[in-house]
């Protein structure tokens, strides 16, 4: 299986690499990442359906709360919740900390569907793990969308519903 950033170079995607400690959560990368401008923080949600029969990878913006339920009807199936951490590996072979889009490059039967957020989705550029969680990738949105056609995903563009915060 070829590395990701040499699948990246192979496929004329531009990209910018940041190493650092390994982050497992959005809030640990806020504290310890170095500044990367023009790039936004994203957050990787690996789902499955309450058949099992769906994978779907959802990306937002790090400090988005996924409703679930809600997200549940714009997709149109049931009981969305988190897969395991055996499916990620036998989907994705990714482990826990380290979800990213970068992903679907082990995804050949392309059996996990693919969301983006179109809030995210308007950004110059992503952040995203090299399926290592030791490191951050940046690359532009173009060579997102190069990315998704190199693996033969298509991706499903919308307002990820958000939950909203009981003000007391």
């Amino acid at each position: 299986m070829p590395d990701i950033e040499s699948f990246l170079r192979a496929h004329q995607i531009d990209f910018q690499r940041f190493d650092h400690v390994a982050v497992f959560t959005c809030e640990e990368a806020e504290r310890v990442l170095p500044p990367m401008p023009g790039s936004a923080d994203t957050k990787n949600l690996f789902l499955r359906d309450k058949p099992g029969k769906r994978h779907i990878l959802v990306s937002v913006g790090h400090k988005k709360q996924v409703d679930l339920k809600a997200l549940s009807d714009v997709l149109g199936t049931k009981g969305l919740s988190f897969a395991s951490p055996d499916r990620l590996m036998e989907y994705l072979k990714l482990t826990p900390g380290s979800v990213t889009l970068l992903g679907l490059m082990n995804d050949p039967e392309h059996r996990v569907e693919v969301v983006i957020d179109e809030e995210l989705w308007r950004s110059e550029a992503l952040r995203c793990h090299p399926l290592v969680n030791t490191a951050t990738l940046v690359i532009p949105r173009d060579g997102i969308e190069r990315f998704l056609q190199a693996t033969g995903h298509s991706v499903r563009i919308c307002d990820v519903p958000g939950r909203v915060e009981a003000v007391s």
